[in-house]
């Protein structure tokens, strides 16, 4: 039986990250049994905000992992109880019971496999450790995109505590209180609340992952969103390759058709947005915008 490396997808939130996922999925890619609504396995997922928890960080502020990067000691043996946890019962949740029962933990699945989550950005080098061969895609999105779906994102979430509710707002206050304190879990994401910090956020994703891209050489494919709405299909094919899947070119196609062309460069409908980006016009045109 040989067992295969793990193709690990990076690349910041709202970059069309779980639309490439979902597709990979279909094609053939194994990304987990239990899968949050983002297409991010569980158990990963876990583990990546546990490794950020560790550095006092988190979704918006990643680079705080460079501290346990940089402890060599730590390192090492964070890696060893990760390499232990994945092969405990916990990673039926990833691997589902069956593929549990036959190879205990992924390290030892003989499909292509992998897992996207935008925290192995940051995250990756501890992957790396364990998984040297591993292959990576980094998929990208025109800032300004991403920052307009952080600002939206931000109101969604605040307006959880507006005065709407009149009355019941006692009741679905403790509600909130046990779903979002009690689980630690995150409420809002706060620093995506402007237009510069949004963009500032971006950066920093994109300068992390195009780190990586350029020292796996190969062994790392890159995709800017906006060429894959404009070529699915040849994309799709690259991919397909890159990941060693068995697709046919009539699977690839059918699944090329989800690919929504109105969703690239959906900023310039917003003034505000098309404003700011003439303002930082010698910026993005550094990252080839």
């Amino acid at each position: 039986m040989k067992t295969r490396p793990p193709i690990i997808i990076i690349g910041m939130s709202r970059s069309g990250t779980s639309m490439l996922t979902r597709m990979l999925d279909r094609l053939g890619l194994f990304v987990g049994k239990k899968l949050t609504g983002n297409h991010e396995a569980v158990f990963f997922r876990e583990i990546n905000d546990w490794l950020l928890t560790q550095c006092s960080g988190g979704l918006e502020d990643p680079d705080t992992i460079k501290y346990l990067l940089r402890d060599k000691e730590a390192r090492g043996l964070f890696g060893e109880f990760i390499k232990f946890s994945m092969k405990t019962p916990h990673v039926i949740s990833y691997l589902g019971f069956g593929k549990y029962l036959s190879h205990r933990t992924p390290q030892k699945l003989d499909i292509p496999w992998g897992w996207k989550d935008p925290r192995n950005t940051f995250t990756l080098p501890i992957w790396l450790d364990m998984f040297p061969d591993a292959k990576v895609i980094h998929i990208y999105r025109h800032p300004l995109d991403i920052v307009n779906s952080l600002m939206t994102r931000r109101k969604r979430g605040l307006s959880r505590l507006n005065e709407r509710h009149n009355m019941f707002r006692p009741i679905y206050w403790y509600y909130l209180m046990h779903k979002f304190i009690l689980r630690n879990r995150v409420f809002v994401d706060i620093r995506g609340g402007s237009l510069e910090e949004g963009f500032t956020l971006w950066e920093e994703y994109f300068k992390e992952a195009r780190s990586h891209v350029d020292r796996l050489g190969d062994r790392a494919v890159e995709i800017k969103y906006e060429d894959f709405l404009e070529r699915p299909g040849e994309i799709l094919k690259l991919l397909s390759e890159f990941c060693e899947l068995k697709a046919s070119d009539n699977d690839i196609e059918k699944v090329a058709e989800q690919a929504n062309k109105s969703r690239a460069y959906a900023y310039l409908n917003e003034p505000e947005l098309k404003t700011f980006s003439l303002e930082i016009a010698d910026r993005l045109d550094t990252y080839g915008y």
